[in-house]
């Protein structure tokens, strides 16, 4: 069985997720484990509940909570049940109030407060959502990255990342019997990138997205003939644009995303 982790946090949980991820990638890779959040956990029958569901499962437990007296609570419930549990905020929240000398302001979620970066990121959320998939091109304008690919090539996945990184992001899915949009060849190449894929990997994609539509895998849609159709007018479309390229044949959505962080500023 893959290991299953659970994320305990008296907020949303993404500090938990982000350094228990970190903390994974030194083991185990990401599709051979499972995170199961669970957030706003304000109550002690609340989280006792949790430890006995992750003792269960045989489950490791990672725990952001600021109240002292959950974390003395959860602590003591995971060496009864004899589970794995990592406190990740707590002995920071300790040794800031001895160099600070003052009490911690014990409120959950003040990280997420609304301030100026949350807000920017929401606009760039909308944004992601607004101009997905090539529905209306006046985004490519006000985009800051503009993803271009043929179907299933994580376009929307990639976008939806992004955004949550303050980052507008339009996406323009390329069709041969489409004629891309104007705009397109108007921006700088800069802000443009291909995100380019194998036929064999497109292939094995597209069957399966066929599979889950209850389709038949012989569809033209995932035919290599189809396929390496496609790709080639991807690739005339790039061509004539100028703008870098992504091989995403093998590469996770973070990955990718990590890449074209380093490769482009905004414009």
């Amino acid at each position: 069985m893959k290991p299953i982790i659970y994320l305990v946090s008296d907020s949303v949980g993404e500090t938990a997720e982000q350094v228990i991820k970190a903390a994974l990638s030194q083991f185990i890779n990401g599709v051979e484990y499972e995170i199961i959040r669970i957030p706003y956990v304000e109550n002690i029958m609340k989280l006792e509940e949790v430890v006995e569901k992750a003792a269960k499962d045989n489950a490791i437990i990672g725990f952001t909570l600021v109240n002292p007296i959950l974390r003395q609570c959860m602590t003591q419930k995971s060496l009864e049940l004899n589970v794995e549990s990592i406190d990740i905020i707590g002995p920071m929240l300790e040794g800031m109030e001895r160099y600070f000398q003052q009490k911690p302001k014990l409120k959950p979620g003040l990280v997420h407060q609304l301030d100026e970066a949350y807000f920017r990121r929401v606009e760039a959320i909308e944004f992601a959502v607004r101009f997905d998939d090539g529905r209306d091109p006046r985004g490519i304008e006000q985009a800051d990255i503009i993803l271009i690919g043929v179907s299933r090539t994580s376009k929307t996945p990639l976008s939806q990342y992004l955004a949550l990184k303050s980052f507008k992001v339009a996406n323009v899915p390329i069709v041969p019997e489409v004629k891309p949009p104007a705009e397109l060849f108007q921006v700088a190449p800069q802000k443009c990138v291909g995100l380019k894929i194998s036929s064999e990997k497109l292939n094995d994609i597209r069957k399966e997205r066929l599979k889950s539509l209850g389709l038949k895998e012989e569809a033209s849609y995932a035919t290599f003939e189809r396929i390496d159709f496609e790709l080639e007018f991807f690739q005339s479309v790039i061509n004539r644009i100028g703008c870098p390229v992504i091989d995403v044949s093998n590469k996770a959505v973070e990955e990718t995303a990590n890449l074209i962080l380093q490769m482009q500023t905004p414009i």
